[in-house]
């Protein structure tokens, strides 16, 4: 039986996302044809209408693209972002990204909510990144998103889960795929990432800025699949004292 999900009208088999950014037609296809990717995301925000044909002339047609409101400091600019997208032809698909720190790339989770209810209420497929706060989180479900998506750590830095503890609540008490987003930059951390429990993995620095990307798109696949099994596999008990021996101690002797 294959393990597939769904977002939206849509189902996948793949639980690897190809985060925008670092784009370059090598990652592109790593991304699709060693990491297995059946979803990239697209920024508008700062390209032109060239530049996006340009990006698009390398996504296959049957991946799914989610357009992302990268650069918008307000809920009136990203719902701005995503609709011009979608009268580009870009699908109903949509990555809210709404950041005013521009140091850290944080996300402002209260505009961040109020983006979702406008673009949920027009039918849009609404994925908003967000800081992991179980309340916003609870408030973004109700308001109509698709999915969750909080940071594991600020974007680029390929840090890991850095907010994990917190990563956790929100895949324990939030009926919605959690797509564990920004900071994960080895295949190790995407790997318990999915242990815990995750919907998938959205990256990018972290396949870019390999010595060999092909090879680490791999990784990446090989490590999501893994993380994912042994979710499924529900992971045997841990002893918080003491030990419990696999083998008998004095039997031998005895």
């Amino acid at each position: 039986m294959k393990d597939t999900w769904t977002l939206g009208d849509k189902t996948f088999e793949s639980r690897f996302i190809l985060g925008s950014g670092k784009y370059a037609p090598e990652l592109i296809d790593a991304a699709i044809t060693h990491a297995g990717a059946e979803m990239i995301t697209v920024a508008l925000r700062r390209a032109n209408t060239a530049d996006v044909t340009n990006i698009l002339e390398f996504i296959p047609k049957n991946i799914t693209l989610i357009p992302n409101t990268s650069g918008a400091r307000n809920a009136d600019e990203a719902v701005r972002i995503a609709r011009l997208a979608k009268e580009m032809g870009c699908g109903n698909f949509v990555k809210i990204e709404i950041m005013r720190d521009s140091k850290y790339l944080l996300p402002d989770n209260e505009q961040t909510l109020v983006a979702t209810k406008i673009l949920a209420d027009e039918g849009f497929v609404v994925m908003p990144y967000m800081y992991p706060d179980l309340n916003y989180a609870r408030d973004m479900a109700s308001a109509g998103a698709a999915a969750i998506m909080p940071l594991a750590s600020p974007i680029g830095s390929n840090k890991g889960l850095a907010t994990k503890a917190f990563i956790q609540i929100l895949i324990d008490e939030i009926d919605l795929p959690i797509i564990v987003d920004a900071g994960i930059g080895r295949p190790s951390q995407a790997a318990e990432a999915m242990e815990m429990g995750a919907a998938a993995i959205m990256a990018n620095t972290g396949i870019a800025t390999a010595g060999d990307i092909p090879m680490m798109a791999r990784a990446f696949k090989l490590a999501i699949e893994g993380g994912r099994m042994g979710y499924l596999a529900k992971p045997g008990r841990i002893l918080d004292k003491g030990a419990d021996p696999s083998s008998p101690l004095r039997d031998f002797f005895d």
